[in-house]
């Protein structure tokens, strides 16, 4: 099981991000159609001044019952022992149970 803090964190980077997500993209945008250097580097001034855990890049997936960070399963939300042990208990239909 992941510590608590640091599921705590995810969650506040997600909130973070969301609340952020329309300035980010609209800079963007604007960067790219802005012809003049300057005024690029203006723009991205403002990206920059934007909170650092509001970048999208700094959101990890996390397994839905653990919260583990890492080998996790897009379609299932699960990390893979997680996965592998509720395969063979049964609990996944569809799915092909197979010994490591």
């Amino acid at each position: 099981m992941a510590r608590k803090s640091l599921i705590q964190r995810e969650k506040k980077r997600k909130k973070l991000e969301q609340k952020y997500h329309l300035i980010r993209r609209s800079s963007k945008k604007e960067i790219r159609k802005v012809p003049s250097l300057s005024d690029k580097w203006e723009i991205h001034g403002k990206l920059e001044s934007l909170p650092r855990n509001s970048a999208p890049t700094r959101l990890h997936r996390r397994c839905f019952s653990t919260g583990r960070p890492r080998a996790n399963y897009r379609d299932f939300g699960l990390s893979g022992h997680i996965l592998r042990e509720m395969v063979n208990a049964c609990l996944l239909p569809g799915a092909t149970r197979s010994s490591w």
